[in-house]
């Protein structure tokens, strides 16, 4: 399958772009980023073109990997699509709910397949525990992430400084919590320090699970652990941050066979569409201070 890099940025070029020049059934055909000159220069980096318009670049591929702010990515997914082309995102889809709901009628309309990165659910580890998962009679669940941005490639993220660990950790949050407990339907959260928030999550199922993110927590208390519970116990899942070009190959593998087939993906643009559903529930309950309903 011949894929285009949309985005000229640290995740496009250390992730994306380095994942398909190594990849053995995938090739990477060309860059485009809104700087046509950064968009040359990442191409030349791994011997393709760089493109500044973004039509060119998808008469040329077959499928997008997009590595691009949320409020970027959306409305060039559904260009994409339009286009036919398959789509591999990034998370969150958008950051808002009619900006997701956009991408999941293009995708269907056209019928092209659909993978977001969710980089936790593209690694054995995640696999074999929501296998165990749902083995197990699960009365609940939680998951906490703390983090410090600074002195990484991605301080100096607009989006991610605006939004906070709430729209750009949550999805991973929601990603693995949601699949071994069911889909939310209602969002509670309180604010802490900072980016700091806190989430109770109901369930479809009735369960209830907690989740806490930060960006801006000393560096010296930065983790991340998730855990499910119930009739076998606590299953806990410690996901791998550091190897997300091997994760992005199996993403590119899973969207290539889901083209392929004509399948869907589980976690598609439908799921993404889901996560920010939820994201957008706890933006409203931190401001109203009550339960806030997830939009179906």
């Amino acid at each position: 399958m011949r894929f285009g890099v949309l985005g000229t940025g640290h995740w496009a070029r250390a992730v994306h772009a380095t994942a398909l020049a190594e990849h053995p059934s995938a090739e990477l055909v060309g860059v485009w980023g809104r700087d046509l000159a950064k968009a040359k220069a990442l191409g030349a980096e791994f011997e393709v073109p760089g493109y500044g318009d973004v039509d060119a670049l998808l008469a040329d591929v077959d499928a997008v990997a997009i590595a691009l702010p949320p409020d970027v990515q959306a409305p060039l997914a559904v260009r994409a699509a339009e286009a036919g082309r398959h789509l591999l995102l990034e998370k969150p889809i958008a950051l808002d709910v009619a900006g997701a709901d956009r991408v999941v009628d293009a995708v269907r309309a056209a019928g092209v397949a659909s993978v977001v990165f969710f980089t936790f659910r593209f690694q054995t580890a995640t696999s074999t525990w929501l296998t165990q998962a749902g083995r197990t009679r699960l009365a609940g669940g939680s998951g906490s992430w703390l983090s410090s941005l600074a002195g990484t490639p991605f301080a100096a993220s607009p989006w991610r400084q605006e939004h906070g660990a709430l729209w750009d950790i949550g999805p991973h949050a929601l990603s693995v919590l949601v699949p071994a407990l069911g889909p939310v339907v209602s969002v509670q959260a309180g604010a802490g320090l900072r980016d700091t928030v806190h989430l109770v999550l109901t369930h479809e199922s009735g369960t209830a699970s907690t989740v806490t993110l930060s960006h801006t927590v000393a560096p010296m208390s930065t983790g991340i652990e998730f855990y499910v519970h119930g009739d076998a116990g606590r299953l806990v899942l410690l996901p791998e941050v550091d190897e997300p070009v091997a994760a992005f190959r199996v993403a590119v593998d899973e969207l290539t066979a889901a083209a392929v087939t004509g399948g869907t993906h589980p976690c598609d643009v439908a799921f993404g569409r889901d996560v920010v559903a939820v994201l957008a529930a706890a933006v409203r309950a931190l401001d109203s201070g009550c339960r806030e309903h997830v939009s179906r």
